[in-house]
């Protein structure tokens, strides 16, 4: 019998196994720009309970932009990082983490996102869709480092092992653009016990891919000439079926998009398999390893869903790709909302689906930090 949700006998506090891309060294507050972004929160008088907009609060735990672990959020609203409002007549959940603050786990980056309380196996079926818009994103960073002004809204985690990323799905805008570009990246899942030289691989949606950087710290590239807006509503869903992940992305005016990839067989098991885009982008800063033959076949994975900020103050002079040494006021989070540093993303839908024989032996994730 295949059942839409999980309901445990006993109260399951989530571990939540973050690893940070890469020790980004000590914060800075350079501002690399000071022009705000164009869309803005605005919070209704009216409480709405969550669980009404999305119900299924029940089988995720939040992280909070403080670092904080709430559990269930069906009830929750918290005027900094996660409350409801309404936009004309339609009720929304917005997910906000400023540049800096608290971090959760060994992360460099703020977040504010749901995580699953329950691991399953890519062998059988697992499907997250959901429908959003990304209200902000940070106004500062260095133009150079891939991660400056990005935000990653929607992601499969592994429990297990090196607890890498088989996706995060990603949308970025530059200061100055009025289109941002929304991407998806696959994290290796590296070979041996070793797992600093694991890399991503980025494919565009629409818009550029997380490649696309500009010349200077100062100057953007080209704005995309097919790209999403601030507060334009897009959908993803993700399914997972024997061992295939299968992407799906939608938008009014749009073309539709979908990808497939191998969660189980690896494309990447040898050095001359490692694509030219990784080759530029991580090679420089050492990451240069290789992906286990069977990737993800033998560990528990779970989603997550919000706004996990990918912009931070960290020097870009330790790492190119994901230090922005974007302002951060010193971790003061009013002021960094005050000037436009920070991620937002408003979610209208989500449902989850999880086959029963998904669900791996090795059950639920305790939290034990």
């Amino acid at each position: 019998m295949n059942i839409s949700f999980f309901k445990p006998a006993q109260k399951i506090v989530f571990f939540s196994l973050f690893l940070s891309f890469i020790s980004c060294g000590n914060p800075t507050n350079k501002k690399t720009s000071s022009e705000q972004n164009e869309a803005k929160p605005i919070k209704s008088a009216q409480k709405i309970n969550a669980g009404s907009v999305l119900p299924f609060f029940e089988h995720w735990n939040l992280i909070l932009g403080d670092g904080s672990n709430v559990g269930d959020a069906t009830d929750l609203n918290h005027e900094d990082f996660f409350y409801t409002t309404k936009e004309d007549t339609t009720p929304w959940v917005v997910f906000k983490a400023p540049n800096a603050g608290d971090t959760h786990g060994t992360s460099n980056n703020t977040r504010t996102e749901l995580a699953q309380t329950k691991k399953w196996s890519a062998m059988t079926q697992a499907k997250l869709s959901a429908t959003l818009k990304v209200m902000n994103v940070s106004a500062t960073g260095d133009e150079r480092v891939a991660a400056s002004h990005s935000v990653v809204v929607g992601q499969i985690h592994s429990a297990d092992g090196h607890e890498n990323e088989p996706l995060k799905i990603f949308y970025k805008k530059f200061p100055g653009h009025s289109k941002g570009s929304v991407f998806w990246h696959y994290e290796i899942n590296t070979a041996g016990e070793d797992n600093a030289g694991r890399w991503d691989f980025s494919t565009a949606v629409w818009g550029n891919d997380f490649s696309v950087v500009g010349e200077d710290a100062t100057t953007p590239p080209a704005e995309p000439t097919e790209g999403i807006a601030l507060g334009e509503e897009f959908s993803y869903t993700i399914e997972v079926d024997k061992g295939l992940m299968h992407l799906t992305f939608s938008s009014d005016g749009h073309e539709t998009k979908s990808f497939t990839k191998n969660l189980i067989q690896s494309e990447y098991p040898t050095k001359a398999d490692i694509p030219q885009q990784t080759q530029a982008l991580f090679f420089p800063i050492g990451q240069d390893g290789v992906e286990r033959e069977n990737a993800y076949a033998d560990e528990g994975l779970f989603f997550k869903l919000g706004s996990y900020n990918q912009t931070n103050g960290k020097s870009p002079e330790v790492n190119m790709n994901w230090c922005s040494g974007a302002e951060t006021h010193g971790g003061d989070i009013q002021k960094q909302y005050a000037d436009g540093n920070y991620a937002e993303v408003w979610f209208k839908t989500a449902s989850i689906y999880v086959s029963e024989a998904a669900i791996s032996n090795k059950g639920y994730f305790i939290k034990n930090d």
